[in-house]
């Protein structure tokens, strides 16, 4: 693939990527494949009307007459950057043209069920003789091996079962999943390192290989140091709300006029927050002059720090704390943050022109010195793109 004189050369220009993968996991990591410049077919079936996210709606992008188009706002938080095409692969004629685009790929994505691929020909054994140096990688709930690996994997029942929950929520709440579907986009996230890595190695040896991973085992890698806490120390973890395991104080504490974060990671910062607050004495009481004394007494520090971070206005302990050098910041609602000016010089807010007229998506946080991030193309309809990628494979065009 030639890059477009209307955008730079990104990272992964020249890159196809097969895309049969639905939902979240699969097309964040194809997203972002396709950010960084390579040509990303989506595969979509026609029995169903494409990706399931198609229809969770509202919100959609609407049509000139009001009407709800297929861009759900779901669908398009991770998919542009894509052409779509309807080929139904239980049929003869449709797993012709997937092994067709295939052998042009230098990489497959599919997130069906272990085993779901194999009777249509399509797994990665079937493939890999034809193709040789085919990145075939495979997301699943549970994974391709292990006694739950025929059970379906949604990110709610991954959050659950990989630990996730248990440690979310307050106290003496209910656990609670994440406010957005984390454990699938962390799997996309893995995945696309995992692609990246087995195309180093074909770099190096001409080899393709099957990079295979599961939403649960993602889930479980990010435990970070909440896992490492329970592997170490052997105690169970608990819900704490918006605090911290390892230092104190750092969470969310209520001002005069809303919410504060307060971030304090060290004995220094401990002392110039308490001279912030008036409350310097503190610093010499045993119970608190240290990080993990303040965790040990961490319910009688918050018994005094609470009723008196109340009594100031959100504004003035951001900027008090600034000026002494400690961590604090807002707890930001979306439409302060997508109409903050640290999010515009970012350029995290875009706009990008559709089918169905303008549409506003998150930008990709990666910056790059010399192969930037490109938007070539936004979120597609329901096999816009099916007729121009079947004529390439009719004239035996030498690319998607």
């Amino acid at each position: 693939m030639v890059a477009s004189n209307l955008f730079p050369k990104g990272a992964l220009t020249g890159l196809k990527v097969l895309d049969l993968s639905r939902i979240l996991a699969g097309p964040t990591c194809t997203q972002l494949l396709g950010d960084l410049g390579a040509e990303v077919i989506k595969i979509e079936n026609p029995k169903s009307g494409g990706d399931d996210t198609r229809q969770w709606g509202p919100p959609y992008v609407t049509d000139a007459d009001g009407n709800p188009t297929d861009l759900s706002a779901y669908f398009m938080c991770a998919n542009r950057n894509k052409l779509s095409v309807a080929i139904d692969i239980a049929t003869e004629e449709g797993q012709a043209q997937i092994k067709a685009l295939a052998a042009q790929a230098d990489v497959l994505i599919e997130n069906f069920k272990p085993g779901g691929l194999a009777k249509y020909g399509l797994d990665y054994e079937s493939l890999k003789s034809d193709a040789p140096a085919l990145i075939y990688c495979s997301i699943s709930g549970y994974g391709q091996t292990g006694p739950n690996a025929a059970k379906p994997g949604y990110d709610l029942m991954a959050q659950g079962y990989g630990g996730i929950m248990s440690l979310t929520g307050e106290p003496e709440g209910a656990p609670m999943k994440v406010g957005v579907g984390i454990a699938d986009v962390m799997c996309g996230m893995y995945a696309c390192v995992g692609i990246l890595a087995a195309l180093n190695h074909r770099h190096e040896t001409g080899e393709g290989q099957w990079v295979e991973l599961a939403l649960v085992d993602s889930q479980i890698a990010w435990l970070i140091n909440e896992g490492v806490n329970y592997l170490t120390s052997k105690t169970l973890p608990t819900r704490r709300g918006n605090g911290h395991p390892n230092i104190m104080p750092y969470g969310v504490y209520e001002t005069a006029d809303g919410h504060v974060i307060l971030a304090v990671g060290n004995d220094s910062q401990f002392q110039r927050f308490l001279e912030f607050v008036g409350l310097t004495g503190l610093a010499q009481d045993p119970r608190f002059a240290t990080n993990p004394a303040r965790l040990e007494h961490r319910t009688a520090l918050d018994d005094i720090l609470i009723p008196v971070v109340k009594g100031f206005q959100t504004a003035d302990v951001i900027a008090g704390l600034e000026a002494r050098k400690v961590p604090a910041g807002p707890v930001q609602t979306l439409d302060q943050v997508f109409g903050s000016d640290q999010a515009q010089a970012r350029e995290m807010k875009i706009s990008m022109d559709s089918k169905a007229g303008a549409v506003e998506l998150i930008g990709n946080p990666l910056k790059f010195s010399r192969t930037p991030v490109t938007y070539r193309s936004a979120p597609p309809h329901f096999g816009q793109d099916t007729a121009q990628i079947l004529e390439r494979l009719r004239t035996k065009t030498p690319k998607f």
